[in-house]
C-alpha cells in the first residue's frame, strides 16, 4: 500500500505516478485515497453492474422465481 501524507500530495501532485491507489493521510490518519481515473471509472461500472444484478435477483425472489445462486447451481 502507497500512503504518504497531505503535505507530500502538495508539493507532488503534477508528477505522480497512479500506478496503484495513493493513500493519503493527515494527523496519522487516512483520509483520501487518489486513484486513476480511468481505474475510478472501472470501478463505478463494477458497482453499477453489481447493483443491477442485486435489483433483478430481488425482483425475482418477489415474483416467486428462482434466484443467481440457483439459476447458475453456486
Amino acid at each position: 500500500m502507497n500512503t504518504r501524507t497531505v503535505s507530500y500530495l502538495k508539493a507532488n501532485a503534477n508528477k505522480l505516478s497512479l500506478d496503484s491507489p495513493l493513500h493519503i493521510t493527515q494527523n496519522g490518519k487516512e483520509i483520501y485515497v487518489v486513484q486513476d481515473a480511468e481505474t475510478f471509472r472501472e470501478q463505478q461500472e463494477t458497482i453499477a453492474l453489481l447493483k443491477l444484478i442485486n435489483l433483478s435477483e430481488r425482483s425475482l425472489n418477489q415474483q416467486g422465481e428462482i434466484g443467481l445462486d440457483e439459476a447458475f447451481d453456486v
